[in-house]
């Protein structure tokens, strides 16, 4: 394994993140439990989870993979191993069974009490906002457009007192961003260095592979300058950069089958894109979710990259991603294919 840090701390944390969404709803707690234990023996030691996990997110199974998660710390006593993150919910329709109070000080304390209950420890190291309070583009939105409807206060600076004091009691070590613009991760930066004492967020997880790579725009050099690190999700843009969408007769079990609407990375363009990435990486004989894979992990600006599977071999095809070096004539060809289609899934 390979290994960063969180930025502007000492943690030391693996190159390869454990996602754990499905887990509850297409993995059950045996399947939870195995993948954990594989991927802390590979020396995965970064595992990312959130309240409203699983995904699609349900009232039936609110905070389901927490639960998971606490159950295997107390069978295995392996919390000290692992550096832990979560998140909480912002406001909207996908989260309106678990509150409406988007990141108030209440919200917030009870988020993460909540958290800590589920998981069955004392702390976590990195707490994020899940997505945004206010109207902008996230989610697979390419625009901002919501400026006009927008009925957001700002309240960056009561949101980064709540987050001190949480740090303060212990509960939680660091915060980070999830699903942030460049404009919200700077307003959050900005506030913390002219308020003395204010938590500085470390991280932001977005959405990047090679369907979406608009991190790029304007992030990226937030993410180098700054030193705020990606935590890179869906790198494998729901499975579809594994392929297997591209055959006629789709996987029976796998994710975008089950759950239809979840068709941010399956467009007719970013087909057409997949195809012809699935073609350079054969030529190369390379399969084509460790080439996907680690392309990300070859960006300056990555922290970690937030791997999920269903299957131990999806699992294991997918840790083994960070031993794969790709040749220049690779990234060569990666680049042709994304100037001639850039971006087909944000």
């Amino acid at each position: 394994m390979k290994y960063t840090r969180i930025p502007h701390t000492d943690i030391r944390i693996s190159k390869i993140c454990l996602g754990t969404m499905t887990w509850g709803r297409q993995n059950n707690e045996e399947e939870a439990q195995e993948q954990m234990d594989y991927a802390l023996d590979q020396g995965v030691n970064f595992f990312d989870t959130a309240e409203l996990y699983p995904v699609p997110a349900k009232k039936e199974l609110y905070a389901v993979t927490e639960e998971l998660i606490g159950n295997w710390f107390k069978k295995t006593g392996n919390r000290d191993r692992v550096v832990l993150a979560s998140k909480i919910a912002g406001p909207g329709q996908v989260a309106n069974h678990i509150r409406s109070t988007g990141f108030s000080k209440e919200a917030l304390v009870s988020a993460v009490e909540g958290s800590l209950r589920r998981l069955q420890t004392d702390y976590i190291d990195l707490f994020q906002l899940h997505w945004p309070e206010r109207n902008t583009n996230y989610f697979g939105q390419r625009g901002y457009n919501a400026h006009a409807v927008d009925v957001w206060d700002d309240n960056i600076h009561q949101v980064l007192e709540t987050l001190r004091d949480l740090i303060a009691e212990g509960k939680i070590r660091h915060v980070g961003l999830s699903n942030e613009t460049p404009w919200g991760t700077m307003r959050y930066l900005e506030e913390s260095k002219v308020h003395q004492g204010l938590p500085r967020m470390r991280t932001i997880q977005n959405p990047y592979s090679l369907l979406n790579r608009l991190f790029e725009v304007g992030l990226s050099e937030i993410s180098m300058r700054e030193q705020i690190g990606l935590m890179a999700y869906s790198p494998l843009g729901f499975g579809v950069l594994s392929g297997k969408y591209l055959t006629e007769i789709p996987p029976r079990k796998a994710r975008i089958t089950l759950f239809p609407n979840y068709s941010r990375y399956s467009g007719e363009t970013a087909t057409q894109a997949t195809q012809k990435y699935a073609d350079l990486a054969k030529a190369y004989n390379l399969s084509l979710p460790q080439m996907a894979l680690a392309f990300v992990n070859t960006r300056p600006f990555l922290t970690s990259n937030i791997i999920g599977a269903t299957t131990m071999e999806q699992l294991k095809e997918n840790i083994a991603s960070i031993d794969v070096d790709l040749s220049d004539e690779v990234l060569d060809g990666i680049e042709e294919i994304h100037n001639a289609i850039p971006n087909p899934a944000p």
